[in-house]
Order: C-alpha cells, then structure tokens, then sequence
C-alpha cells in the first residue's frame, strides 16, 4: 500500500518546526505577502531560508502559497517576488489565479506548481485540462465525494491532494465575497473576516429596526453558515485506496498545540498503516487525542457526498475546549530529571498534566514542584512565555507538549 504525503501547516517559523518534528513529509506556508492567510504571522525572506534548510536537512518539503486572486496592483510587486524564489530552494508554488500561473511561466522558473483549492477542482475533465498545462498536482476542492476523487484519479495522471482535517468554508473551497462586501476586507487576498461565523437574525423591509432570531423546530439557529470542522481520522483506508497522493491538514492560524496534536495523530495512523495493511482499524484512543485541541463540532463534510443540515453548527460559532495548553518543552535536565518549560497558560502546583510527543506518546503526572530559571521554588507559573523547570516522571524531549484537562480541579 502506497503511504501519502502528510502535508501540515506552518502559520511561523516555530509551528513549521512542530510540524516537521511531529511527523510532517512537507509543510506549507506563505510570505508577507501574496498568501490566503493575511492574519498568520507568516514569513519573512530569512525566516522562509531557515526554513527550506530546516526542513531540507530533514528530508522534508516546503510549499509557498502564492493563491490569491491577484488584481493589476499586485503584479509588479508579484514580479519581484518570483524572482526572490526564483533564488531559493523551495519545493512548490501552491496558485490559483491563471495571471499568477501566467506570471510564473513568463518568469521562467523550474519549479513543480500545485493548484490552489481555490480553483475549485470538481470534475476530471478540469484535472486533464490543468495535467494537459504542465501542473504537477491539484489540491482537491473540499466539496468532493470519495466515490468523486477516486474517479478523478482513474482518469488523470496527475498528483492528488485533499482536506483531511481542519476548518470548513461555507463557499466554494473559499472562493468567497460575503467578508468583501461586508467589511471591505477581501478573502480572496487573504483578509477574510470570517462572516460565516456570524450569528444573524430577520429584517423585514417595512419594519427597519426590529429584528427577529432565525429559529429552526424550536432551536435558535442563528449562525447559518457555520460548518462544523473536517474530520476524516476514521476513513484514511478508503482515501488511501482511492489515490489521493497528499493528505492535507488545514490550520495556519492555529496553535502549537493543534499543530503538533493532528500532525502527530495522522502520523501514527498512517505508520499503522504501513505496518497493518488490510488489518488495520483505526485507534479510538489515537482518535481522542483530535478532541483535546480546540475544534468545532466535526464532520466528514462531503466524503459520502452532499452534506445535510448535520453539517452546520447553527446554535454557536464558539469551539469545543476540553484542554487547556499549558506549555511547550524547551529541554530536558536528566541529572535533575526535570523538563524546561516555557510557558503559555498559568500552570500550579497539584495540577494532573499530560504530556503530549511526537509519535503520539503521551502520559500523565501531578506537577509536584516548579522551579525557576534561577533555581527558586514557586507555587504557580503565571507569566506567559517564562522559563520554568518541573520535576517529570520520564525523560522527555524536546516539544513536548502540556496540556491540562479544562475541568481539572486545582
């Protein structure tokens, strides 16, 4: 059984890292510019270097989005910045504007091009046409069926990539206007708002000021447009069989802690896999792991084909938070056996904490003491980003991370 590409996000520097420790065959990100996640902190030319040699060294891969839908005012800076690539060793050029796509060829660059979701990949007619041009893969609109891409994979020769885990849009594989119109704020360069997580109520026209919530059998169904979050941990066999070269993790904007968690959990079942062929069942308790992050309600979206109301979550935008991320491991003392934590979220003494590593590894403990940088004895670590040291009961590695049940009892 051929074994995918696990394709993660890297929203900085730092979360590349993750990714590629957690698991990651390739990562893909943006630059200041010319990406679908304005909001991401993204990458500046030297962080892009050091990135490229972090992962090359690793034998990993690095994608650069460059799928916006470009207008006339960004071509010439767009220019400039095809020939900065032109000059480093990146892996792939993620488009979706044919004028980018355009610019690319007319630049001369030697380098593999993968077509945007954006472009909204459907059919395998539209797969021949873009294989016909020269692309190496096509990034599979959200809005296919299994039964869909397996088609497309019959017909055409061309690399194959789909959504496995993460956010869902409303619109066509993002193609959307509601945050333009609006706010001004164009989703199509990259600075959505997100109005599809609003929550709305009725206006009758001859009644302006009075206002109706939107109920549905009873229940307020004011967010209308708010899908629930893309799952398919339980379905990897079939995608598998179906031919899908790539598995793609969405999620610039989230943590560390989502990062290395879904990287990490489709890692080892992937591996499992490898080991188990025909035999294998996916892992309830690996699965569990993808509830202790941040996540709306989930859903396999299209793989059985068209959604129905069950895909929407139209009672609230907010996520499901079980777990709280603590930290991150910075080191570990083996002589003291302590972890060097920096940390994100207040951490006390008497909290049960687990522990969370690449290859799924995770434990529990009572956190006994935390010690400063300096040596002294404190009864809670409060400051966001600080250095600590707290006693474990195991040797640990570096990016481990800590997370503590949300309804844990200090």
């Amino acid at each position: 059984m051929k074994i995918p590409e696990l394709l993660a996000p890297a929203g900085n520097l730092e979360k590349l890292k993750i990714a590629i420790d957690y698991g990651a065959d390739a990562v893909y990100c943006a630059g200041k510019s010319f990406g679908l996640r304005a909001k991401a902190d993204n990458f500046t030319k030297e962080e892009l270097e050091l990135a490229i040699d972090y992962a090359h060294q690793r034998g990993k891969k690095v994608y650069l989005t460059l799928n916006i839908i470009a207008h006339n005012s960004d071509l010439d800076k767009l220019r400039d910045y095809l020939d900065y690539i032109d000059s480093i060793d990146i892996d792939a050029l993620i488009v979706s504007d044919p004028g980018v796509l355009y610019l690319i060829r007319e630049a001369g660059l030697d380098i593999d091009i993968h077509l945007s979701t954006q472009a909204n990949t459907v059919n395998w007619a539209s797969a021949k046409f873009w294989e016909d041009y020269g692309l190496e893969r096509l990034i599979l609109a959200r809005e296919l069926s299994i039964a869909e891409i397996n088609e497309i994979n019959e017909k055409t020769d061309i690399e194959l990539e789909t959504f496995v885990h993460g956010a869902m849009c409303i619109s066509y594989s993002g193609r959307c206007l509601l945050s333009n119109y609006m706010t001004g704020r164009d989703a199509n360069r990259g600075n959505c708002a997100q109005p599809c997580r609003w929550e709305y109520n009725l206006v009758e026209n001859n009644r302006p000021g009075q206002f109706w919530e939107i109920d549905d059998d009873g229940d307020r169904g004011s967010y209308i447009m708010n899908s629930k979050d893309l799952n398919l941990f339980n379905y990897l066999p079939a995608i598998i069989n179906a031919g899908v070269d790539s598995l793609k993790i969405e999620g610039r904007m989230k943590s560390l802690n989502y990062v290395a968690t879904v990287t990490s959990v489709y890692r080892k079942a992937l591996d499992n896999i490898l080991v188990e062929g025909e035999k294998y069942q996916a892992d309830p308790e690996l699965a569990n792991h993808l509830n202790k992050i941040s996540h709306r309600p989930y859903t396999t979206g299209f793989y059985d084909g068209q959604p129905g109301k069950d895909g929407q979550n139209y009672s609230s935008s907010s996520y499901i938070r079980k777990y709280r991320y603590l930290g991150i491991v910075k080191g570990y003392l083996p002589e003291l056996g302590q972890a060097i934590v920096q940390v994100k979220n207040k951490i006390n003494i008497g909290d049960n904490i687990e522990f969370f590593g690449p290859g799924a590894d995770c434990f529990e403990q009572k956190v006994t003491n935390i010690y400063s940088n300096d040596g002294e004895e404190l009864d809670v670590a409060n400051h966001p980003e600080s250095i600590v040291k707290i006693p474990v009961s195991k040797e640990i590695s570096e990016n481990y991370i800590i997370r503590r049940h949300e309804n844990e009892e200090n």
